[in-house]
């Protein structure tokens, strides 16, 4: 098949060894690449008795078939580890343009494993593969990394962590192409943990389609309908991710002061639209990316991406704060030290909470905008008060004796979605195999945007089957790996289309999406073998119990119970939400249990 190159580059920090193994092509067939091969590797190379921070846990960067083809968004990766924060299996995907570039160095994997006894960086070239000194580089933000590595982005591309992934927060993340980011999940910990601090990659080959018509008649079919979708030709051009800020909070959907409340008064100013009015400067696209999503924007502090909706909500709404300057400057210095603003925005919010409630002896409270550099910045090098929001919201709250306050799933926190007012996101939530995330399957199209249709955001029953569905297709999108939001205006259909044109090989929309349930269903055995149960498939007191006070979501709480019920069965697992054993002979997954 053309679309993989067939090699994996296992690399060991411990040793120093660098080895070339062939890629199982029908495991290759069966998961695809980035998400789907990257959990499938991870099961057989991280068992149980694996701690995330300990040398024996493992990187898996994954490209897909479609990485570095020129297929409209085909620049993404992923990174599969066990999660320091969540103990869960993890991946995490990210876009720019390392993983093309990556493709081209000639693997479709790199796995690392071990520890290096010194800060190292690895240079893979044409030239070969090279484990360098990193000492000069510890300690430094992810800018000057990028930068002083040689960063060029469509000949050389830098991966690397900042400070926050040296000093172990469980929230650092993995960053490339200095503000893509790797983020959720504790990614950056984990390579902190190998003394690694950087990943070079510059490579020259090519990923040919074998069948280069038919590719090109898909990439003008492609690109029809991008263009015809006024979410992905007008909104998200225009006004980026935080387009939808407005309208979440419009139908009381969005979390506010911790989710105590669902709707935020100062909404408008922290929107997308008055972003553009406000500190925009340009737009930007990762590589073959016709959509341009990416906000640059600038302030007094200086000029930088975003921020993105999930980041203008955690340290806005989510803080009480709707100063956009404020919210663009915490964001540049999370990129920086390498974290993952959806959990650190999440995590100052529930210190706000714990600090007026007076279980927390701290200055933070909601509305303190003049606080969030100053504090990202210490939970970046563990200073101060950072130190403990380091571990994240869940450890946080429980240290201080309320672990009801941190808004999070699975220990992870919980994107900027009150599930109070769209049932079918609460489920989603409460069953995502990497904890509290919306990446995992939005159900924001059709509770909100009427993508591909309008359904009712209160109603819970027959919600089981439609959020498994989004569930097996973001597997499919992470499994190729592309960007979701070409999803928004491209079926998955044309995707099996462009595979085949790709790989030479016939791929039917059915044949994808049993790639997506197969691996929805082996991440859930991943976490079934670490301990993870049916009481782990639940959201926070607040969601369950306390309906929302006011406006349009009032009186609502997440009706969780039925809707799980539902979806074990749709799912085919048992009660206890085990897969069967007929299902995983229907998916070929028999042979691992």
């Amino acid at each position: 098949m053309e679309g993989w190159t067939g090699k994996i580059l296992e690399i060991d920090l411990t040793t120093g060894s660098v080895q070339e193994s062939a890629l199982d092509m029908e495991m290759a067939r069966m998961f695809l690449g980035g998400r789907g091969l990257g959990t499938r590797l991870l099961w057989d190379l991280v068992g149980p008795e694996v701690e995330p921070l300990s040398p024996e846990n493992v990187l898996i960067f994954a490209t897909g078939p479609m990485t570095a083809s020129g297929a409209q968004t085909s620049n993404r990766f992923s990174v599969s580890t066990k999660s320091p924060l969540t103990g869960t299996v993890l991946d995490a995907n990210s876009g720019g343009w390392w993983g093309m570039q990556f493709k081209r160095t000639g693997y479709d994997v790199l796995i690392v494993r071990g520890k290096a006894q010194a800060p190292t960086w690895i240079e893979i070239t044409a030239a070969g593969v090279f484990l360098r000194e990193a000492a000069d580089l510890w300690g430094k933000g992810v800018f000057e990394t990028t930068e002083l590595l040689g960063q060029d982005n469509n000949r050389r591309n830098v991966l690397c962590i900042g400070p926050a992934g040296e000093n172990l927060s469980l929230m650092a993340a993995i960053m490339n192409d200095r503000e893509r980011a790797l983020a959720r999940g504790g990614p950056g910990a984990v390579m902190g943990s190998k003394n690694l601090k950087a990943i070079v990659v510059a490579g020259k080959g090519k990923n040919q389609p074998a069948d280069r018509e038919r590719f090109k008649f898909m990439l003008y079919e492609t690109g029809k309908l991008i263009k015809a979708s006024p979410i992905t030709s007008q909104a998200l051009p225009a006004f980026g991710t935080s387009v939808v800020m407005n309208v979440v909070n419009e139908i009381g959907a969005l979390p506010t002061r911790n989710f105590r409340e669902s709707q935020f008064e100062g909404a408008e100013r922290i929107s997308g639209e008055t972003l553009a009015d406000s500190i925009l400067v340009r737009n930007q696209a990762c590589w073959a990316c016709p959509i341009s999503c990416t906000r640059i924007s600038k302030t007094e502090a200086g000029e930088g991406e975003g921020p993105e909706y999930e980041t203008a909500w955690s340290f806005g709404a989510m803080c009480g704060v709707d100063d956009l300057e404020a919210i663009f400057e915490a964001n540049r210095v999370c990129n920086d030290m390498g974290l993952d603003t959806i959990s650190v925005g999440s995590t100052i919010a529930c210190a706000m909470e714990l600090s007026e409630s007076g279980l927390l002896d701290s200055p933070l409270r909601f509305g303190r905008a003049d606080l969030l550099v100053e504090t990202v910045r210490q939970i970046g090098l563990r200073q101060g008060l950072g130190d403990a929001l380091a571990e994240g919201s869940y450890r946080l709250a429980e240290r201080f004796g309320a672990p009801e306050l941190s808004m999070s799933a699975k220990k992870m926190e919980m994107p900027a979605y009150d599930a109070r007012g769209m049932q079918g996101q609460g489920l989603l939530f409460a069953t995502s195999n990497r904890g509290g995330c919306h990446m995992r399957g939005n159900m924001l199209g059709p509770e909100v945007l009427a993508l591909p249709r309008l359904i009712d955001r209160f109603a819970n029953q027959g919600k089981a089957g439609i959020v498994a569905n989004h569930q097996n297709m973001a597997a499919v999108v992470d499994s190729l790996v592309m960007c979701k939001f070409t999803n928004m205006a491209v079926s998955v259909d044309f995707f099996a289309r462009f595979l085949t044109a790709v790989s030479g090989t016939n791929f039917s929309a059915d044949d994808l999406m049993k790639v997506g349930e197969r691996t929805w269903n082996l991440e859930r055995l991943y976490n079934l073998r670490e301990g993870f149960s049916q009481a782990d498939d639940t959201l926070p007191e607040r969601l369950l119990s306390e309906p929302v006070a006011a406006g349009p979501s009032q009186g609502h709480t997440v009706r969780l119970a039925g809707m799980l019920a539902e979806y074990y069965q749709f799912r085919g697992w048992d009660e206890q939400g085990v897969p069967k054993a007929g299902k995983l002979r229907e998916l070929g997954l028999e042979d691992l249990v």
